[in-house]
C-alpha cells in the first residue's frame, strides 16, 4: 500500500521567511496525513533567487527517482493545501497542475502565452512517460549555461514531451483566492503563497517567448499587474513610516483604486468567463442600481438575463445589484453617499449592514461610493475596517482599522471611531484625539428588532467568507449557515435564524457583533492554515471590544476543521450590549449625518 501512496515534496532556505512557512506546511501536511519530503537546503554564497529556485528540477528527480512507483507532487513552500481531495490524489494522467496565471478553460490560448503550467504546485505520475518529462528537465538542468528559474526547464521538458503526454488541469476556483463565492461544487483546496522574487527577477532570467505575448491581456490588465510588482517591491525596500506614507498617498490619489480594480462596477471574475458584451451589461447593470435608476437597472437586468443563463458569478451581481438599488431608493430625503465595502457579491454580511444600519438610523436613501476611489465631495464612512481609505472630504462615524501600520486623513470630519486603538492610529497620524467609540453594528437590534425566544437546541457555524475553501466536519447539533447576504430582506432573514440558535461559532467580526446586540452566547474562532486569511493583523477584534466596554476579547481562538471534538463552553462569551451603548452609536450617527448636511451645503 506504501508504494502506492502520494508523496508531497518542497524545499525551503534558512531564512527565516522560508524556513517558517516549511514548518507550515510541514504541519497542515501532517494534519492531513500525506506522506511528505520537506527538506531544508543550504544557500550557497553569491547564489540569488533563480538559482535556488533551478535547484527545484534536480531535487524533484531526486524524489521521483526514490519513489518510482509513486505519485509525486511539487508546492512551492511558501503555498498550501488545505485538503488533497481524491480526484487530486488518484489523477490518471501523466501530468497534473495549474494553467499558467490559474486561467480557465475558457482562456488556455496557449499561442497567447509563455509558459503552459503555473508550477507551483503540480503532480508527476509513475508512468514512463510522467517520468521521462521530469528526467528530461534535470538533464537539461545540468546542461544548460542560461540564467534561468525551474519554470524555463520545466517548460522546455513539457514542450519536448507534451505530444506523447496526458495531463489534467486543476480547476482555478480551486485556489482560495481564485473561489467563486458561493457557488456549488467542490470546495478550493490550495492556497497559493508568493514572497514577491518572481517581479524582482523579471527580465534578468531566459524567459520563454510568444509571437502574441503581447496580446496576453487588456492594457489595463498588465498595468495593474506590473503596478502590483512594482508598488509592493518599492513598499518591502522602504522603512515602517515611510511605508504608511506611501499606501496613504496611493490611496488618495486613487491609485489603490486603479491596481485593486476597485471601480466597484461590473467585473464578475476571470475576463474569460463570460463574454466584455455581458460583462458590458453587468457593469451597467450595477452602475444604474448604484445611482437608484429603477427602470434602467430593470432594463438592464432584462439585458442580461435574456440574452442567455446568468453565470453563478453574473446572478451574484445581479443579487449586489438589487441590493445596491434597494438602499438608493428607500427612505425620504436628500441621499447620503456612503462608502463601503460591497465585495465579494453578492455581498458580505458585515460589509452591508454600514447601508442598513445608516439608513434606518437617518431615514434617508444611501448610496454608493466606492471607499478605494478618489471622492472629491463630502461623504459618510461608516461601519467597516476601512480607515485607511477616509480623505479629507470624509464624515466618518465608527470606522476602524484593521492593523496599526496606517496612515490616516488627519484632516477628515472625525466623528467617532470603532475603538482606542483606531484612535491611537490617528492620533499617530497627526490626527484629532477622537475618544468617542463604538461599531455601528451594535446597534443591528433596533434596525431588525429580534427577539430570542425558546431556542432550537442547536449551533449554528458562520464562517467569514475566506474561510470557505476549508472542509471542515460539523457534530451533530451544529449548522452551516451561509453570511453571503447583501440585501436587507436576505439580512434580517439570517438575524431571525442566528436569534433561534443556542449559541453560535464565528470567524466573522460582524457576526460576533450582531451577537453581541441580540445576546447571543457566541465563539470566536479562526482556521488552522488559514489564519491569516482575513486582512489585517487582528487589532480590530480589541479594538471593537474596548470601544463597547468589552474586556478580555482579543484574538479569535485557532481551532482545526473537526469540530466534533471541539468544546466550546471555554470558547464562548455572552453578552447582551446595554441600551446605553447603542444610545452612543446611534447619537454618533445622527451627529455624523448633521455634519455632513453641513458640509454638503457649504
Amino acid at each position: 500500500m506504501a508504494e502506492t501512496t502520494p508523496i508531497v515534496c518542497s524545499f525551503h532556505t534558512p531564512d527565516d521567511y522560508y524556513r517558517e512557512h516549511g514548518e507550515r506546511l510541514r504541519r497542515s501536511l501532517d494534519r492531513l496525513g500525506v506522506e511528505h519530503e520537506i527538506r531544508e537546503i543550504a544557500k550557497a554564497p553569491g547564489q540569488d533567487w533563480a538559482d535556488i529556485c533551478r535547484k527545484k528540477i534536480a531535487f524533484l528527480a531526486e524524489v521521483c527517482e526514490a519513489n518510482p512507483g509513486r505519485r509525486v507532487f511539487w508546492i512551492d513552500v511558501d503555498c498550501n493545501l488545505l485538503s488533497l481531495p481524491d480526484w487530486v490524489r488518484d489523477f490518471s494522467a501523466d501530468l497534473l497542475g495549474f494553467q499558467r496565471g490559474f486561467g480557465s478553460p475558457l482562456t488556455i490560448g496557449y499561442d497567447r502565452r509563455t509558459r503552459f503550467w503555473e508550477p507551483c504546485f503540480f503532480g508527476i505520475s509513475p508512468s514512463p512517460q510522467g517520468r521521462k518529462f521530469i528526467a528530461d528537465a534535470a538533464r537539461l538542468e545540468r546542461v544548460a549555461t542560461v540564467k534561468a528559474t525551474d519554470d524555463y526547464f520545466f517548460e522546455e521538458a513539457w514542450r519536448a514531451n507534451a505530444a506523447q503526454m496526458s495531463f489534467q488541469v486543476i480547476p482555478s476556483t480551486s485556489v482560495v483566492s481564485r473561489q467563486d463565492v458561493g457557488a456549488s461544487g467542490a470546495r478550493p483546496f490550495f492556497s497559493f503563497g508568493s514572497s514577491g522574487n518572481v517581479a524582482a527577477f523579471k527580465g534578468k532570467v531566459v524567459q520563454h517567448d510568444r509571437a502574441g505575448e503581447a496580446r496576453r491581456g487588456s492594457l489595463t490588465t498588465r498595468v495593474r499587474r506590473a503596478g502590483l510588482a512594482s508598488a509592493k517591491r518599492a513598499e518591502r525596500a522602504l522603512p515602517e513610516g515611510a511605508k504608511r506614507s506611501l499606501r496613504r498617498a496611493a490611496d488618495s490619489m486613487g491609485l489603490t483604486a486603479l491596481l485593486t480594480g476597485g471601480a466597484f462596477g461590473g467585473q464578475v471574475g476571470d475576463a474569460g468567463a463570460t463574454s466584455p458584451a455581458r460583462q458590458a451589461l453587468v457593469s451597467s447593470m450595477i452602475a444604474r442600481a448604484q445611482r437608484g435608476e429603477v427602470e434602467a437597472f430593470g432594463e438592464a437586468r432584462a439585458a442580461l438575463e435574456g440574452k442567455a443563463v446568468p453565470t453563478h458569478k453574473e446572478q451574484a451581481a445581479i443579487e449586489a445589484a438589487e441590493s445596491f438599488l434597494h438602499h438608493a431608493t428607500r427612505g425620504a430625503g436628500a441621499p447620503l453617499p456612503l462608502a463601503w465595502w460591497p465585495r465579494p457579491f453578492p455581498g458580505n454580511f458585515g460589509d452591508w449592514l454600514s447601508p442598513l444600519i445608516v439608513g434606518h438610523a437617518s431615514g434617508r436613501p444611501v448610496t454608493f461610493q466606492p471607499p478605494t476611489s478618489k471622492k472629491p465631495t463630502p461623504h459618510l464612512v461608516g461601519l467597516g475596517s476601512i480607515g485607511r481609505f477616509v480623505e479629507r472630504t470624509s464624515t466618518v462615524v465608527g470606522t476602524g482599522v484593521s492593523s496599526l501600520e496606517v496612515e490616516l486623513a488627519a484632516r477628515a470630519s472625525w466623528v467617532s471611531v470603532r475603538g482606542p486603538l483606531t484612535a491611537q492610529a490617528l492620533r499617530a497620524s497627526g490626527g484629532p484625539d477622537v475618544e468617542r467609540f463604538g461599531d455601528p453594528g451594535v446597534l443591528l437590534r433596533r434596525a431588525v428588532p429580534l427577539e430570542r425566544g425558546e431556542t432550537n437546541g442547536r449551533v449554528a457555524l458562520v464562517r467569514h467568507y475566506t474561510h470557505l475553501p476549508l472542509p471542515v466536519e460539523l457534530p451533530d447539533g451544529m449548522d452551516e449557515v451561509s453570511l453571503l447576504v447583501s440585501h436587507p430582506h436576505r439580512i434580517e432573514a439570517l438575524l431571525a435564524q442566528l436569534v433561534r440558535y443556542d449559541r453560535v461559532v464565528t470567524s466573522a467580526m460582524h457576526v460576533m457583533i450582531a451577537c453581541h446586540s441580540y445576546g447571543i452566547p457566541c465563539a470566536l474562532v479562526t482556521f488552522e492554515g488559514l489564519e491569516d486569511a482575513v486582512h489585517g493583523s487582528g487589532i480590530k477584534y480589541e479594538d471593537y471590544a474596548l470601544g463597547v466596554g468589552i474586556h478580555g476579547l482579543r484574538d479569535p481562538h485557532v481551532i482545526g476543521t473537526d469540530l466534533t471534538r471541539l468544546d466550546l463552553d471555554p470558547l464562548t462569551l455572552e453578552v447582551r450590549l446595554s441600551d446605553a451603548v447603542l444610545d452612543d452609536a446611534a447619537a454618533a450617527i445622527r451627529d455624523g449625518v448633521a455634519s455632513l448636511d453641513g458640509r454638503l451645503v457649504a
